[in-house]
């Protein structure tokens, strides 16, 4: 039995993992299995210049907040479907916790599968920074913040401006959860990050950093409030969304519908609608100098005349079509047309019902030549101040719900469904690991029906107190807006087969015992230690708990795991545990005592993966299913 091999205990372990990878790419760099950074450099073609003067970017506690992230975690996340909406059919996925410890446990099941990130971090104003920031044990911090625990310190629940480190603490909480982030993003996807004034100057620089200078794609400026805020002698309306892509090479920004005032489609004919633009270049860079090809004339038939004022064109010139007109400027001299010769017969219809080229007489007389405009979308532009967008919006969203007062500043419905569009299309993954009041959620599931699509959200959220006691954390807030949302789009769509659910899984404890130390180093306390971990499972353990964090860390299975319960064999209870996006599955027994002819009927072939307890075999039995099977014991 001591051969047999157990089942992962943590969380991915991604220094080990980013080793592996650069070792294989670049094995000249290792020696005696560690990186020779001096070989390192030589192999990327690197001058190593030794001068003390170089651009950095660093803080006091960095290296520490670089350790935290690659210190794999022991928590898991365990199923709670007494607080979900249809948890036997749903996608999406709610999970109450500290977000950093969440997204190491999602890293291994999600890594490079998400489409879009977007979050709404604490903007560091001095009071709104309560994340746990325990480099030994971050998983304690969080149980004793949540009160899982006896705290045995002070936590920090605060950030005043009048601490030594004011930006180093928050960048030191920041950094592992956008370096963990980036990993979860596929190779087209993207993450658009809200921040204000007080620390947008070093969140550029650490986006910089984690995803490369080269991936940034904008600051969007968004009008947040109309009437502003005091901000020393000028009112402050406006707050940022950073965009970083993961990849330039492979990510796409899409562009916006037309709606309302911005659709200026205003015209219709046999083909759709339409606006119309002309098409003389108005560059006066361009002209018949240097585009000779794009200087022509075109013919004119101003005989008929459409219910829009068009009139027919032709590149030929002929009886009915005699009104000759060259492409000049403004100042009458020489200019060019924006199409080519080639462009203009292939859009020239049959008449100007089903023409994407005609004339119109403009009001000096004059004839201008148009092309006409069908396109529905436009592309997004940096400022975004439309009446939407502003946070007042979204405080009445929430008071629609009865959830006035309940969250400060959420984000309003609009501006998270316009980056919703600009970034994500049907069937993918949206992660928000500040959910706040859960406004990316309610986006998400309002937006599926809107454009009859099946994105699938993620939000992570700490379950920090707010003093209410009807709702009595930040967490309980969003799952109970996202339970109202789903109520209310029943209703409306009168059981349409749109997901509209959420699972719920909580941050505990591990169900696997952690070796603790003895008190005295002696024969007697090593025995007492060790009798305990006969069974590794701490005491009370739940199947359903176990059977997550065994298909979370050891199969690397998503959140929407389905459990098959085969029928008994001798009384002996075997679970098939499948992920249908994976098509993976793996079997499970947590009985005490299991026997090989309770398990024939699973036929075991040697890509099978059999997980039981260590102490339910016994090495006879062991070598059998070793033989047959993967197996891995708990």
């Amino acid at each position: 039995m001591s051969n047999v091999k157990k089942v992962q205990t943590t969380s991915t372990d991604i220094l080990l993992e980013r080793l592996a990878a650069l070792q294989q790419l670049i094995p000249e760099a290792f020696s005696e299995g560690r990186i020779d950074y001096a070989r390192l450099q030589a192999a990327l073609g690197e001058f190593v210049d030794d001068s003390p003067e170089r651009y950095s970017f660093t803080w006091a506690g960095k290296r520490d907040a670089i350790r935290l992230l690659q210190m794999p975690t022991r928590a898991t996340l365990i199923p709670c479907p007494e607080e979900s909406v249809d948890w036997e059919n749903t996608r999406n996925l709610f999970i109450e916790g500290d977000n950093l410890e969440a997204l190491k446990l999602l890293l291994k099941p999600y890594y490079g599968r998400v489409k879009l990130i977007y979050i709404d971090p604490p903007y560091n104003t001095g009071n709104d920074f309560i994340y746990p920031d325990n480099y030994a044990d971050p998983l304690a911090t969080y149980l004793q913040l949540t009160g899982q625990k006896d705290s045995e310190g002070n936590l920090l629940t605060s950030n005043p401006e009048t601490g030594g480190r004011y930006h180093s603490a928050w960048l030191s909480m920041m950094y592992p959860r956008l370096f963990l982030a980036r990993q979860l993003l596929r190779e087209d996807g993207a993450i658009f990050l809200s921040i204000d004034d007080h620390e947008v100057h070093n969140l550029r620089l650490m986006m910089n950093e984690i995803f490369g200078e080269e991936n940034f794609l904008c600051i969007i400026i968004v009008q947040s409030n109309k009437r502003g805020q005091t901000y020393k002698t000028i009112s402050k309306t406006h707050e940022y969304i950073l965009v970083y892509l993961k990849n330039t090479a492979f990510s796409d920004i899409g562009e916006i519908e037309k709606s309302g005032e911005r659709d200026d489609l205003n015209l219709e004919d046999e083909i759709g609608r339409f606006t119309y633009r002309e098409l003389r270049n108005r560059n006066p860079k361009y002209g018949r100098h240097n585009r000779p090809n794009l200087f022509y004339p075109i013919y004119i038939n101003p005989n008929i005349i459409d219910a829009n004022g068009f009139s027919p064109i032709s590149l030929h010139q002929d009886s009915s079509f005699c009104t000759k007109l060259e492409p000049l400027n403004r100042n009458g001299e020489e200019s060019c047309w924006r199409w080519g010769k080639q462009k203009i017969q292939s859009n020239i219809g049959a008449s100007t019902q089903n023409s994407n080229v005609v004339a119109r007489k403009k009001t000096t007389g004059e004839y201008g030549i148009y092309e006409k405009y069908r396109k529905t979308t436009y592309k997004a532009k940096t400022i975004w101040y439309e009446n939407d967008v502003i946070t007042e919006k979204g405080t009445i969203e929430l008071g629609e719900l009865g959830l006035a007062d309940s969250f400060a500043f959420p984000k309003p419905i609009s501006l998270i469904k316009k980056i919703l569009t600009l970034a994500t299309d049907d069937d993918e993954i949206v992660v928000d690991f500040f959910a706040g009041s859960a406004t990316t959620a309610h986006s998400v599931l309002e937006l599926n029906i809107e454009d009859s699509s099946n994105r699938q959200f993620i939000m992570v959220q700490l379950p920090e107190p707010t003093g209410n006691p009807q709702y009595p954390t930040i967490a309980e807030i969003g799952k109970e807006r996202i339970r109202r949302v789903i109520a209310r789009l029943q209703d409306e769509r009168q059981g349409q087969p749109e997901d509209l659910g959420f699972k719920v899984f909580k941050l505990a404890e591990s169900n696997w015992r952690a070796w603790s130390g003895v008190e005295q180093a002696n024969g007697k306390s090593y025995a007492s230690q060790m009798e305990l971990f006969s069974d590794p499972l701490v005491e009370g353990w739940l199947a359903e708990n176990v059977l997550a964090e065994t298909a979370l860390k050891e199969a690397g299975f998503g959140l929407n795991y389905q459990v098959e319960h085969l029928p008994k064999v001798r009384k002996q209870q075997v679970m098939r545990v499948s992920d249908p996006e994976k098509e993976q599955s793996f079997y499970i027994c947590l009985d005490e005592r299991i026997a090989l002819e309770a398990l024939k009927p699973l036929e075991l072939k040697a890509d099978d993966l059999f997980i039981c307890r260590a102490s339910a075999l016994d090495d006879s039995t062991a070598a059998n299913l070793e033989l047959q099977c993967r197996l891995r014991v708990i």
